[in-house]
């Protein structure tokens, strides 16, 4: 990563009712990865539409991922 010129990098972090969290990049479908506009949980396979109950991880200049804005 370049200092100054790019932003860190971003994770959504997706909790289902399973009891599965999983994560997926933030621009996951800009980049011809996912067909389709729901996010499949890999635990149970229930599907979940990527604009609700979204958690947005950043990573810091530490060294580690934190939720961004809590």
């Amino acid at each position: 990563m370049k200092q100054g010129t790019e932003s860190p990098p971003q994770l959504l972090l997706i909790p289902c009712s399973c009891g599965t969290t999983f994560a997926v990049p933030e621009q996951y479908d800009q980049h011809g990865g996912q067909l389709s506009r729901y996010l499949i949980c890999p635990g149970c396979g229930k599907r979940h539409d990527p604009r609700n109950r979204l958690l947005h991880l950043g990573y810091q200049r530490e060294g580690y991922w934190k939720v961004d804005g809590c």
